[in-house]
């Protein structure tokens, strides 16, 4: 989101010569939104909404593992605080194990599919709480 609040200015330009009047621009580390106030492109504050459940889905087919092969321990748990980039899950294809990881922080909401269960591309495996790291007192400013 550094990059992109570095930008901000030049984004703000380009919405200007536009009739959009809203730009929400989401990236891994946050999200900037650019509105219409009157004539002036202005930061809009974030949503202090309580943060939208993060749906990981399947990157290939294959069955689905809770846990390796060779532990007895599932790899995480409802209500289990994960990182960016914990493996949470494995697909087995043939002998190939590939590892499903969390794209961020948060805590596993549910897990959706049976260990052993033969999923295809896109099934919903987990749902995740992502991590608030945002500023809750944020305020409207000028660019």
């Amino acid at each position: 989101m550094q990059d992109t609040a570095l930008r901000a200015p030049q984004l703000a330009a380009w919405l200007a010569n536009t009739d959009i009047g809203l730009l929400e621009l989401r990236t891994p580390n946050g999200t900037l939104r650019l509105g219409r106030q009157g004539d002036n492109i202005i930061e809009l504050p974030d949503e202090e909404a309580e943060p939208e459940i993060l749906s990981i889905r399947a990157p290939s087919l294959g069955v689905f593992l809770q846990s390796h092969p060779l532990a007895a321990v599932p790899l995480v748990r409802i209500g289990q605080r994960v990182e960016a980039g914990q493996t949470i899950g494995l697909l087995k294809i043939g002998p190939l194990l590939l590892p499903v990881t969390a794209p961020q922080a948060g805590i596993v909401d549910s897990i959706h599919a049976a260990d052993g269960l033969a999923v295809g591309y896109g099934a919903q495996l987990f749902d995740l709480h992502p991590s608030d790291e945002r500023d809750k007192d944020s305020r409207w400013t000028s660019i």
